[in-house]
């Protein structure tokens, strides 16, 4: 599995391109950089998967039991607009437009690294996120999802 690291800026185009960063380029293995999967994030914002990190993930949905209503519909929900990408031959990746329109994409993006994946977030919605959030509430967070509690 490859991981992720950093933030960098990005720009779409009048067609909804951008230019994979190349923070993000220098962190793909040889070869893994032209197929990714893009889909919706938990927030508003995409996730871009390289097809190598997306396949386990689909793999481990498709055995969830089908029987299972909570399945079905975490199923819809998260694969619902899930699309192939590669990037074309000038290197600009295209996102579809209902997937832009999603995330609420504008001109100016930013990409971070979320572990497996990179996340695209409208650069102004992504500015908000962290005024949001007070460094206390972060130390909070940390706490509650860093130390393991015995039970």
């Amino acid at each position: 599995m490859t991981g992720f690291l950093g933030e960098f800026a990005a720009t779409l185009d009048a067609k909804g391109r951008f230019l994979l960063p190349a923070g993000f380029k220098k962190q793909l293995p040889e070869g893994e950089y032209d197929r990714f999967v893009i889909n919706r994030g938990f927030e508003e914002c995409l996730a871009l998967y390289p097809v190598k990190n997306w396949e386990p993930l689909f793999e481990n949905i498709s055995a969830l039991n089908d029987f299972d209503p909570k399945v079905r519909q975490f199923r819809r929900n998260f694969l619902n607009g899930a699309t192939y990408v590669e990037p074309d031959s000038a290197g600009r990746i295209l996102i579809p437009p209902n997937l832009k329109g999603h995330a609420g994409l504008e001109k100016n993006i930013i990409m971070i690294a979320a572990v497996n994946k990179m996340e695209i977030w409208d650069s102004n919605k992504y500015k908000q996120l962290f005024d949001s959030f007070s460094p206390d509430e972060f130390s909070r967070l940390a706490k509650d999802v860093m130390t393991k509690e015995d039970k």
